[in-house]
């Protein structure tokens, strides 16, 4: 197996973002995603490369103050069950933590709970409204 890259706050090319972006959600790309604005306010975001491949990918947005919020951890599917997104979201809440977040917050569906649960979070009660 060849090692895979971890890097904090790349800057993936558009067009490898896309493809990792489709292959892992199974939807199609949104245009209305500006990813140069989303990684301009991040607290920090990281890629993970294999043989210069972008396979996986998680961004931390935040409020500027101490709370974070793990966003669009994606990794792409000929790659999963290899432990590299608990890598990217350890990593990421490590880097969170460094950079000032006191709190990180995740939204999840039910089926990935065992997941978030071992990468260290805790369910809590939240709200949504879909604007």
């Amino acid at each position: 197996m060849t090692d895979t890259e971890i890097r904090v706050d790349p800057y993936p090319g558009l067009e490898s973002f896309k493809a990792l972006s489709v292959a892992a959600w199974g939807t199609p790309w949104d245009d209305n995603y500006d990813l140069e604005n989303v990684l301009s306010r991040s607290l920090v975001h990281l890629g993970a490369y294999r043989d210069g491949v972008l396979v996986g990918y998680v961004n931390v947005a935040w409020d500027g103050a101490m709370h974070a919020f793990l966003l669009d951890p994606m990794v792409h599917p000929d790659h999963r069950r290899e432990g590299l997104g608990t890598r990217l979201v350890r990593r990421a809440t490590d880097l969170a933590r460094e950079r000032g977040a006191t709190f990180l917050h995740v939204d999840y569906e039910p089926h990935l709970t065992t997941f978030y649960e071992r990468c260290g979070f805790r369910p809590t009660a939240a709200g949504l409204i879909q604007l």
